[in-house]
């Protein structure tokens, strides 16, 4: 009896991954000025947790999970595309594309520093190009998020929403963060 032969490589992963080799070692492409035929959709999901998978499978390989977030792009009806100056296909993103799940602080009050790490090694800083956004999610928990790049926005984990909270202070009516030279509003503060 024969070994049964290996599943075959989907075509659209390989493309993406030859087009994307040389251009992962120069640093993010510019993809918000790419504008190719869109191919249709393919079986890749972001799972809430942050985990990539394909074919319904996990992707174990950090390197190619990293480069397909670099070529993640959010479109203006709000779908999540991976984009190469040839080609753009479809993905299916179940919150943000994104986890934080490191943070440093730094000082405090107006002069406090923040900035995270992602699950993809993005490193962010809070300041005026990435803000902290805080949303309720349906059983009335806190949700909050950081602004990776280009309408992409990474989840804080659970440990790092109470370390974020425990940053928190009233101004003006309002319970939030103080970071990159703003004040970012989590809640009205008589709701807090």
């Amino acid at each position: 009896m024969t070994d049964p032969a290996p599943p075959a490589a989907d075509p659209t992963i390989d493309r993406l991954s030859a087009a994307l080799g040389d251009a992962a070692r120069r640093g993010p492409p510019p993809v918000e000025r790419w504008n190719p035929p869109f191919c249709g959709a393919i079986d890749m999901r972001i799972a809430a947790d942050g985990t990539w998978h394909h074919d319904g499978a996990p992707i174990r390989r950090p390197a190619l999970v990293k480069l397909f977030a670099s070529i993640l792009r959010r479109e203006p009806d709000g779908g999540y595309v991976l984009v190469t100056p040839v080609e753009s296909v479809g993905i299916t993103v179940e919150d943000a594309p994104f986890v934080a799940v490191e943070m440093a602080a730094e000082g405090d009050g107006p002069l406090r520093r923040l900035a995270f790490r992602t699950n993809v090694d993005d490193l962010v800083p809070v300041d005026a190009n990435h803000a902290l956004r805080f949303e309720q999610d349906a059983g009335g928990g806190l949700r909050p998020y950081v602004h990776v790049r280009r309408d992409l926005w990474a989840l804080l984990t659970r440990a790092l929403t109470y370390d974020l909270l425990a940053l928190a202070e009233e101004q003006d009516g309002w319970l939030g963060v103080t970071a990159g030279g703003a004040f970012h509003r989590i809640a009205p503060a008589e709701s807090a």
